[in-house]
């Protein structure tokens, strides 16, 4: 007999964690007997396109890359992680949709600009936003089709979400929309993706500075919010931050102005040149290092093929567990995943530069091996006795010169400096262009790879408190974020190109920023460069703060002072108390916990509010993983969609009280694209 008892689900964003909820909702649906199922409606709500969402937006410039190639990202369980899962209604990743598009008449419809794009990417190439936000809006409109074919009813209001309460314990959620009213539903996923942010004080006291002085300030934003055509042609603009940002930023100003990167025909580092349009700022870039995040390298596979973790595995981490033991980053986890970045190196060394070394290649790699593989804290020092007889100092590498490429020390003014940042650019475009022959960038995915299974272990509840605040997030996630996350190998290309044609500067590490109140201008300086830029333009060139605490969105806010939601606190390790990014939440399927400590019935978080409970949330989905690691967010997607049809077989907290509802005036099914 079929279910006639409606639930109505409410999924706040439209982005790609939205979706993914949606489908893991349809996938469960359609996997319950025809019998079981009941009425059930998912309304999304979003001012934006269901899919693309606010970041993935279609029509935004295609100058603006991914910086995850073709063959990684996805929104739905394809490949191996599919065999995990419940089958999915659409069941294609990014790459899959690419093939299909280009080997097919199944892309005739999708934009002239699309289809020639679509052709000339590779698996290992770096999509624009824009064509992955038409993915994920071609993946909606499948689930659409899936939802209508099932019965489900999928409806999308282009609207914002102002406030969520409870109007008595028990009941449904009321969902007060902009413009449209208020929506009853027996469900609520938060899937709400970047924020607007509060500035920092700085930040402040920079734009107040800006109004005084008729100065021109942009803040933190998302790239395709920001009028970039307000920087004036040949005056100087000061940047800070040298990650994504910049280079949506660098890109747009020189390209997007009729600039052109042509080839020199010299060797990878030096094999572009810039012919500028006359229409280009002149931009003087900052950031912490000093220098940007270094890029990808240039491989057939997101983890290089030669790269296999032997000491930080899934297996080890499991270990730690069975043994009851909490584990610390520094003391138990650090030194097993460096190890496998020190083989990574070094053994790629051997196998591309043995002439260099002082010993065999072969007897060389054997010591290495007995040193790596010595348990407790001597593997470390023997590590560097091998080393110090077999390899010559310039070759070798370390942490501290990764975290601090430019070294802290003095330079004789800007042309040194701005030349010490060219050689950096050169050599990281050259070691990209490398891919698996490069030393360097074999070390670099032996982190990314670990990343993965860290990234697993946190999510899981797996490390203590205070070494997440003090470890991981004080000292590891900004190095491996300056070795791992940054922009495609072209973009490093470009920027050496730029620094040659004297279209970009750098300020130098460790920079301030400040304004000179007597001459009316923003000022930055370095303390190891000594030279001091002005300028009437200052570009914040990251995105808002992604703390719940300082987010100035209606709708969290409201919750956070009502007491539905609350930060995590965690306690460092000498009993102070840390407010931390990210919601206080339950295990998946990660219910917020509220201002009494009780966690919230029938609603649920997903995506970057996440943060203090995961690690990475802003990275995608990788096609092929496991759940339980680089696909993690479609297994938390799943959790998520089994908790809501569990809620829907048992007649949900406001059972019935969306029965009978009208939609919102503004509720619209998109046509196909």
């Amino acid at each position: 007999m079929t279910n006639t008892q409606s639930f109505h689900v409410a999924v706040i964003g439209a982005g790609p964690r939205g979706i993914s909820v949606v489908e893991r909702t349809l996938a469960g649906y359609l996997a319950l007997a025809p019998d079981a199922r009941p009425a059930l409606t998912i309304t999304v709500l979003d001012p934006f396109n269901p899919g693309p969402g606010h970041v993935w937006r279609t029509g935004q410039s295609r100058l603006f890359l991914m910086n995850t190639p073709a063959l990684f990202p996805t929104v739905v369980p394809a490949g191996a992680t599919a065999a995990e899962l419940a089958a999915s209604p659409t069941g294609l990743s990014f790459e899959q949709w690419r093939i299909r598009m280009t080997e097919s008449d199944a892309g005739a419809d999708l934009p002239a600009a699309d289809r020639e794009e679509l052709a000339g990417l590779t698996p290992g190439a770096f999509a624009s936003r824009a064509v992955y936000g038409r993915y994920l809006e071609w993946t909606y409109a499948r689930l659409r089709e899936a939802a209508s074919a099932a019965g489900v009813r999928l409806v999308h209001v282009r609207a914002e979400v102002l406030s969520l309460a409870r109007p008595e314990p028990g009941s449904g959620w009321s969902v007060e929309v902009a413009g449209e009213g208020t929506l009853a539903a027996d469900a609520v996923v938060l899937a709400l993706g970047h924020l607007p942010a509060a500035l920092s004080a700085d930040q402040d006291r920079l734009r107040d500075a800006a109004d005084r002085h008729n100065l021109r300030y942009l803040p933190p934003a998302v790239p395709s919010d920001v009028d970039l055509s307000v920087l004036p042609a040949g005056e100087p603009v000061l940047v800070r931050g040298l990650g994504l940002n910049f280079f949506d930023i660098m890109i747009q100003v020189t390209s997007g102005r009729g600039g052109r990167f042509v080839p020199s025909g010299e060797p990878a580092g030096r094999a572009l040149r810039y012919e500028p349009s006359g229409r280009e700022p002149v931009l003087v870039a900052a950031s912490r290092r000093g220098t940007p995040y270094r890029a990808k390298a240039r491989l057939e596979s997101y983890v290089p093929r030669g790269v296999k973790l032997r000491y930080f595995t899934e297996e080890t981490a499991a270990a730690f567990r069975e043994q009851g033991i909490l584990p610390g980053f520094d003391h138990d986890l650090w030194p097993l995943l460096h190890r496998d970045a020190v083989w990574a190196y070094y053994s790629t060394l051997a196998r591309v530069a043995a002439d260099e070394l002082l010993t065999p290649a072969s007897a060389f790699l054997d010591e290495l091996r007995a040193a790596l593989d010595l348990p407790g804290p001597d593997w470390d020092a023997a590590k560097e006795e091998v080393l110090g007889r077999c390899v010559p100092a310039a070759r070798r590498t370390n942490l501290e010169a990764l975290a601090q490429p430019l070294g802290r020390r003095p330079y004789r003014g800007a042309r040194e400096l701005d030349d010490a940042v060219l050689a950096y650019l050169e050599d990281d475009a050259a070691g990209s262009d490398a891919g698996e022959d490069n030393p360097l960038k074999m070390m670099i995915g032996a982190l990314n790879a670990g990343r993965t299974v860290l990234k697993a272990i946190v999510a899981d509840g797996g490390l203590a408190e205070a070494s997440w605040l003090t470890e991981l997030r004080g000292w590891f996630e900004p190095l491996v974020e300056g070795l791992a996350s940054g922009p495609p190998p072209e973009r490093i290309e470009q920027l050496a190109a730029l620094v040659r044609a004297g279209i970009v500067h750098f300020v130098g590490p460790d920079p301030r920023f400040d304004v000179d109140e007597a001459r009316g201008v923003f000022t930055g300086v370095s303390p190891w460069s000594g030279t001091e830029y002005a300028a009437r333009t200052l570009v914040e060139a990251m995105m808002p703060a992604n703390r719940v605490d300082r987010n100035i969105s209606p709708l969290l806010g409201g919750m956070l002072h009502s007491g539905l939601v609350r930060p995590k606190v965690m306690m460092a390790g000498d009993g102070t108390a840390v407010v931390t990014p990210g919601l206080d939440v339950t295990l998946p399927p990660y219910r917020p916990v509220g201002i009494s400590g009780e966690p919230q019935q029938d609603l649920y978080v997903l995506g970057l509010q996440l943060s203090s409970v995961q690690w990475g949330t802003a990275i995608a989905a990788e096609a092929g993983s496991p759940g339980r690691a680089g696909a993690r967010t479609l297994r938390d997607a799943a959790d998520i969609a089994d908790a809501l049809l569990a809620s829907a077989a048992r007649g949900g907290a406001g059972a019935g009280s969306t029965a009978g509802k009208q939609p919102l005036a503004n509720a619209q099914a998109l046509p196909h694209p």
